[in-house]
């Protein structure tokens, strides 16, 4: 009898635990299945804009002198394309952005057709969107996406004459990269 009772138990602690088993995994099945949910509605969702600065381009005489004026005088950490300014972004507080400041040869191409002496690089989310929007208001467009490890760019041209850069980036690359930055 000792032993049917020990018997009978042991199979209802069996049940038991497969059915505490089961009950976990379909729980998670289910939660996995509304994060990825969740996630896949809020990329489609990202409302095509701007977000902050990307990037400052100007026109320099002499661009190393520059770069050493603005390290020696001002603290920037300056590398071969300027300074890279590390910051925090505002709706990720764990994700570390970047913003890069870069003084060009005067009369380098890179701002042409514009006839300023600088360029601002825009960050932006939902650039594919974006362009779309662009397009449909008539906006002058100088190229389509391009597509690098470091994220998607485009560049048009604003209703003033000036060239704008816009850039959809991926961050965690230049983190990776690691390499002073300006803070």
């Amino acid at each position: 009898m000792y032993n049917r009772h020990l018997l009978r138990k042991e199979k209802l602690m069996r049940a038991l635990l497969k059915a505490l088993v089961l009950l976990i995994f379909v729980s998670c099945s289910a939660k996995n299945k509304k994060t990825m949910e969740k996630e896949t509605n809020n990329t489609k969702a990202l409302e095509p804009k701007v977000t902050g600065i990307g990037g400052i381009f100007f026109f320099s005489d002499n661009p190393d002198e520059t770069k050493s004026w603005y390290a020696k005088n001002l603290g920037l950490e300056t590398n071969d394309w300027g300074s890279s300014f590390e910051f925090r972004n505002a709706h990720k507080p764990e994700e570390i952005n970047y913003l890069q400041w870069s003084p060009f040869k005067t009369g380098s191409d890179y701002f042409l057709p514009s006839k300023k002496e600088f360029m601002i690089n825009y960050r932006v989310q939902n650039i594919e969107g974006l362009v779309k929007k662009l397009k449909a208001n008539g906006v002058t467009m100088l190229d389509s996406i391009e597509t690098y490890d470091y994220g998607k760019f485009v560049h048009i041209m604003d209703n003033e004459g000036n060239k704008i850069e816009l850039w959809e980036p991926v961050d965690s690359t230049f983190s990776n990269m690691g390499g002073k930055t300006t803070k």
